[in-house]
């Protein structure tokens, strides 16, 4: 008789380090994005808990290993004067898709957001990304198509600190 383990979600906990790093470079082969990874473990180690820790992460661990993730941050809504929780990225490896992973993280997430009396729970999906679209869609969640992200990286924000 195979042995069977129940995937658990829990927080990030900082010997998760390389298998998220890992995990975000699948996400970003996936987005066709990985000439974008730049990040090192030793970022994202100091952000998620260094002395003053900017983003949070949940897991999915089946059988010991990481097989997903959501990474998070709060943001502040001034129309609602409340915090609100982004979701910056959610991830499942392809082969562990289609067994609740994602729901179950959303659901997770919506849950902090809950306790922590937020009065959003955002994020971003590509506009190609049909699979997570009909997800979010599922879940209660409406796209936002009047609003567009703005962008300003490296050599351009340098110069935007210059008078």
């Amino acid at each position: 008789m195979r042995e069977t383990t129940i995937p658990m979600i829990r927080p990030s906990r900082p010997n998760d380090v390389p298998a998220l790093m890992s995990l975000i470079r699948a996400l970003a082969r996936y987005e066709k994005l990985e000439h974008e990874v730049v990040g090192t473990e030793e970022d994202l180690r100091e952000q998620m808990f260094g002395a003053r820790p900017g983003i949070e992460g949940l897991v999915v661990e089946d059988g010991g290993i990481l097989v997903a993730f959501a990474l998070f941050f709060h943001t502040f809504s001034t129309f609602l004067c409340k915090r609100g929780l982004y979701l910056e990225d959610l991830f499942v490896l392809p082969e562990h898709r289609r067994r609740g992973h994602g729901t179950a993280l959303l659901r997770a997430l919506a849950r902090v957001a809950a306790e922590r009396r937020c009065g959003r729970f955002e994020w971003a999906v590509l506009d190609w990304n049909e699979p997570a679209k009909r997800l979010y869609r599922a879940m209660g969640a409406t796209e936002m198509s009047e609003w567009r992200v703005m962008r300003v990286t490296g050599e351009r924000l340098s110069e935007m600190t210059k008078d």
